[in-house]
């Protein structure tokens, strides 16, 4: 695809707790990245306060398929969540 592109939107700084962005010509994706907030989760069957962020992909099935559109969420997921897994073992 001549000129596509990708493009990260982050929402967050204006207070946005979920979204989905939109893609326009010539993107072939999106990735929406909104704000962090205080919610309720279990852990090891205990309700605790954490950190939490949304974040969504929009994406053109005709260029990408869902398998590996799901495989990027989930890197970014860990490199959110872990940092340290970004940086180069040298």
């Amino acid at each position: 695809m001549d000129g596509g592109t990708f493009t990260i939107s982050n929402g967050g700084v204006y207070g946005s707790m979920f979204g989905t962005p939109i893609i326009n010509p010539p993107q072939s994706a999106i990735l929406g990245m909104h704000g962090v907030f205080d919610r309720p989760v279990a852990i090891e069957g205990k309700v605790e306060i954490r950190p939490m962020m949304y974040i969504a992909l929009t994406y053109d099935h005709r260029l990408i398929d869902g398998r590996e559109a799901v495989l990027f969420l989930r890197k970014i997921k860990s490199g959110v969540e872990d940092p340290r897994s970004l940086l180069l073992d040298l």
